[in-house]
């Protein structure tokens, strides 16, 4: 032991080994008597029903009033989607609460880096051009689609003359006072990976869309 001066304590030097074994072992003894929650799984399919009954509303709780002259705005249907495919994907169709879409691949309507219609291709726009007179369509957009091979230009030319095309033949089918709005977008607006032939057969495409009024 290290003397010290008259007057001042004793300095002793602290035991910081056995202090630091109590702490550690409290640690310890707190974790283990803490065990973790156990793992829940979300419901999914097959999840037995919760049978819990809902909570019950007071509807004259002064907390659920709404403030001063106020309502609640009307009600409204959510725009609601559907998408059928063919098992190819040559066609694809949607539907929502306002419009349909038609989209078809350019390998059903032309020949490769054309912008000429197939004999196939017809038969398909007439069934477009069907559904779109069904619904009494006065305005239809008609926009084509390539894949990102080639040059950016060459994809907005190549897209718009298919687009023409389409319009061209569906014109044959519906009144002449339906009104049109034709695209060529090239390679923007991708709805598939162009790093595969796969994605790019899909961007490659022509859309057909009009106003669902039934």
């Amino acid at each position: 032991m290290t003397p010290t001066a008259p007057g001042h304590p004793t300095v002793r030097p602290a035991r910081r080994g056995p202090l630091l074994a109590v702490l550690a072992a409290t640690a310890l003894v707190i974790t283990l008597a803490a065990p973790a929650p156990p793992a829940h799984a979300d419901s999914g399919p097959g999840a037995p029903a919760d049978t819990t009954p809902p909570l019950k509303i007071d509807t004259e709780d002064a907390d659920l009033r709404m403030p001063g002259s106020a309502e609640l705005a009307p009600g409204r249907v959510l725009d609601i989607k559907s998408v059928v495919e063919t098992d190819d994907g040559d066609e694809r169709r949607e539907d929502t609460n306002a419009k349909v879409k038609f989209a078809l691949q350019a390998e059903v309507l032309f020949g490769k880096d054309s912008s000429k219609l197939g004999g196939e291709a017809r038969a398909r726009i007439k069934e477009i051009a069907a559904e779109a007179e069904q619904q009494n369509a006065r305005k239809v957009r008609v926009f084509g689609f390539t894949d990102n091979l080639g040059s950016a230009s060459h994809g907005i030319v190549l897209s718009k003359e298919r687009a023409n095309a389409v319009q061209q033949a569906l014109a044959e089918d519906l009144d002449p006072s339906v009104q049109y709005e034709i695209r060529g977008y090239g390679e923007q607006y991708p709805i598939a990976d162009n790093t595969s032939e796969e994605g790019r057969k899909r961007n490659r495409r022509v859309e057909v869309s009009f106003p669902r009024t039934g």
